[in-house]
């Protein structure tokens, strides 16, 4: 009776372990919808190189965790890789990805 006893309080304690690393999980924040379509704002200062509006910027750090993926896509990486979006993008204060 003693063995069982062990086995059923590993069994429990996997459960408990299991259960508290699902909360974890459950509580990391979503990964970020990337859609080009949001970063609508920062047109004039990706073609033209004006300043970024307070929209832009926000739409910028909205989509932060899409840069490298942006930059990797032959419709979009001459846009993400040019001078004015690099320029637009230190402006806003978000540092740079490194996607290498």
């Amino acid at each position: 009776m003693a063995k069982w006893t062990a086995a059923m309080e590993m069994l429990l304690l996997v459960a408990v372990a299991a259960a508290a690393v699902a909360v974890v999980v459950a509580q990391a924040p979503p990964p970020p919808q990337c859609d080009p379509g949001l970063l609508s704002p920062c047109a004039a200062p990706i073609f033209f190189g004006t300043a970024p509006s307070a929209s832009c910027c926000s739409s910028l750090k909205a989509q932060q965790g899409c840069f490298c993926q942006y930059a990797k896509d032959p419709t979009y990486a001459s846009y993400i890789n040019s001078t004015n979006a690099r320029k637009m993008i230190a402006a806003c204060g978000i540092p740079l990805p490194n996607c290498g």
